[in-house]
């Protein structure tokens, strides 16, 4: 979350009047992430989050996002919900940017993850990825393999200004990628961006999970491992076997990963490590300097894809034999 978008006193008590949720009685920006504008609202009946969705969103990919929520949370799943207007409305518009109000979600994202974390966060994405199998709406991976290489074009050599030599070894990994990456595995709705500030606890129990804005149909064995890369790294960089373990199992004691989703396995860690890796190069080049967000470094993620370029088997993560 972030702020890109300023907005008046008099434009959000205006957009709130519209809401049968009570007066406006305040409001801050929030400063975390990368993406969208995003406000903590206070009215009369409560705490709300706000989001004025930026130029990376696409407009007319919102009412996937909006629907995936109300569709989750019908199944049981702990998320935020939109709030609709008293005209039933979602997605509304505020200073010039499309905008929805979405209830607060009681929690706190976990700085360090510890082990038990790792499982509660394995078990609530299977479920996910079960519960989300019949969601009607279809959108595709903007950020799978093809998206990768034309973000890399925008890019290009001026990924050297991260790190000298990044662009030649984005380069090789992306053709790379392009050769090997799977076809034929397990698809349906991936949450896609599961990172621990998206991920809610209250104590030791997971409360909740956020930000849908990157959700769409994909491989469900990818979004495992965005995760391992999100959640199982420690801040020395090295990779932690004993909670990759924890998340595996705990996910396969839902939804059981299938023989060639395994093998896969560290192809796609690979190729998750990568879309951050290029993402992040792409924030740090690009993000306006006077955003109240604060920069992610890209070179985590080049660590970890080094990482992942030397596993050989899923075993590697911490698993025994299927």
């Amino acid at each position: 979350m972030a702020v890109y978008t300023d907005v008046s006193d008099e434009e959000l008590e205006a957009f709130i009047a519209s809401y049968a949720i009570g007066g406006l009685t305040s409001f801050k920006g929030i400063a975390e992430g990368v993406e969208n504008s995003n406000y903590l609202v206070h009215t009369e009946t409560g705490r709300y989050i706000l989001t004025l969705y930026e130029k990376r969103v696409a407009r007319q990919d919102l009412p996937y996002f909006l629907a995936l929520m109300e569709h989750l949370a019908a199944r049981g799943i702990t998320c935020p919900l939109p709030v609709r207007d008293r005209e039933g409305r979602t997605l509304k518009e505020l200073a010039g940017r499309p905008a929805a109000l979405i209830t607060f979600l009681e929690g706190l994202w976990v700085r360090r993850p510890g082990i038990g974390h790792c499982s509660g966060l394995g078990e609530a994405l299977a479920r996910f990825h079960v519960d989300g199998a019949d969601f009607p709406m279809h959108r595709a991976n903007s950020l799978s393999l093809p998206g990768w290489a034309a973000l890399f074009a925008s890019i290009g050599s001026g990924a050297d200004n991260v790190t000298p030599g990044l662009a030649r070894e984005i380069d090789k990994e992306l053709l790379h990628l392009e050769q090997h990456w799977p076809a034929d595995l397990p698809q349906g709705v991936i949450h896609a961006d599961l990172f621990p500030d998206n991920v809610f606890f209250l104590g030791d129990k997971l409360s909740g999970l956020i930000d849908f804005y990157f959700a769409c149909n994909d491989k469900l064995a990818y979004d495992v491992a965005v995760c391992l890369n999100a959640w199982c790294f420690e801040p020395d960089g090295s990779f932690n076997v004993t909670k990759a373990r924890a998340l595996l199992q705990a996910y396969e004691s839902v939804r059981p990963l299938s023989p060639a989703e395994l093998e896969w396995l560290p192809t796609l860690a690979r190729g998750a490590a990568l879309r951050f890796l290029l993402t992040r190069t792409y924030d740090l080049l690009n993000t306006d300097a006077n955003a109240l967000v604060k920069a992610k470094d890209p070179n985590e993620y080049l660590r970890k894809l080094r990482f992942h370029q030397r596993v050989k088997s899923y075993r590697d993560y911490g698993l025994g034999e299927h």
